[in-house]
């Protein structure tokens, strides 16, 4: 399977499931398993909705493993790698691609945000893609890295590197300049929101990695293969229904609103691990009432 056939289509930002903030391992199973009867491409382990920088490296490795030992065989297991220092995150990319992580995925270092300009990133990609065993996409998510936003030079530079294959980006109104930065390289684009998914498909870019998909897995794998059958009216009215929803999960709440939905969709949500604070009753009643709303339940 070629590295784009590998990142076409839609992935679930795998949430790590919480009770009294100890990690669910049996959730995560039940999870993976249900979502394996999906038209899903695969996981994204690790990510935002995964909570990682809440997490032990150990854990981290335990939740990847628990990922891995459950995927059914036709879907690609993607892996969050990224750390602070440029070597830990090489030696947790090596630990998962051991696991069996198909490629690995990096936000941006941003403890020290103020030295973090393009020559530090681009030094920062290089140096873990020349020493991962596995493909590495970048992770642009402004929002969650100090607002840092990788800047179309880094993409230039990096584009060209054999094992840096593409970025997500969570970034608004921004995947144009990437897409053009990128342009006639083997370096492809995941949309990081439902919000702009099929924009993105349609200018270029290969799939998404959808908080959504945690949720509503289908919904979101059929809007991706009504866009590749040409059905673009049925695509047209999918999307509207899912821009809708997600401002109502994601969009009301971010990760606990998404595992308050989960569990209302009947896989394991649970909580999110503290400072991350749950929905409160009355905002669980509230996303209740808007997805029913919208037919989802």
């Amino acid at each position: 399977m070629t590295i784009k056939e590998q990142l076409a289509g839609v992935f679930t930002p795998m949430v790590t499931p919480f009770k009294n903030d100890e990690i669910l391992y049996d959730g995560i199973v039940e999870n993976v398993k249900k979502m394996n009867q999906t038209g899903l491409r695969g996981y994204f382990v690790l990510g935002t909705n995964g909570e990682f920088k809440s997490l032990s490296v150990e854990e981290r490795l335990k939740v990847l493993q628990t990922v891995v030992d459950n995927a059914a065989p036709d879907k690609v297991v993607m892996a969050g790698t990224a750390a602070e220092s440029t070597k830990e995150t090489i030696d947790i990319t090596k630990e998962a691609a051991k696991i069996g992580a198909k490629s690995v995925s990096l936000l941006m270092p941003h403890f020290f945000r103020k030295y973090m300009d393009d020559d530090a990133l681009t030094d920062y990609i290089v140096k873990v893609a020349d020493a991962s065993p596995v493909p590495v996409l970048l992770y642009n998510n402004p929002s969650v890295a100090a607002d840092i936003l990788i800047s179309p030079e880094v993409i230039r530079r990096v584009a060209d590197h054999p094992n840096v294959v593409g970025m997500k980006d969570s970034s608004r109104g921004n995947y144009q300049k990437y897409l053009e930065a990128a342009q006639g390289k083997d370096f492809y684009l995941l949309a990081g929101s439902a919000g702009f998914f099929l924009e993105l498909l349609q200018a270029g870019g290969v799939g998404g990695v959808l908080s959504l998909a945690n949720v509503f897995p289908d919904a979101c794998a059929e809007l991706y293969e009504a866009f590749k059958a040409g059905n673009l009216e049925e695509a047209e009215k999918l999307n509207t229904k899912l821009v809708d929803l997600n401002k109502k999960v994601s969009g009301f709440g971010g990760v606990a609103a998404v595992k308050s939905a989960m569990d209302l969709a009947g896989y394991t949500g649970g909580d999110p691990r503290h400072p991350l604070r749950p929905l409160s009753a009355e905002q669980k009643a509230t996303l209740e009432a808007n997805i029913k709303e919208l037919g989802f339940i």
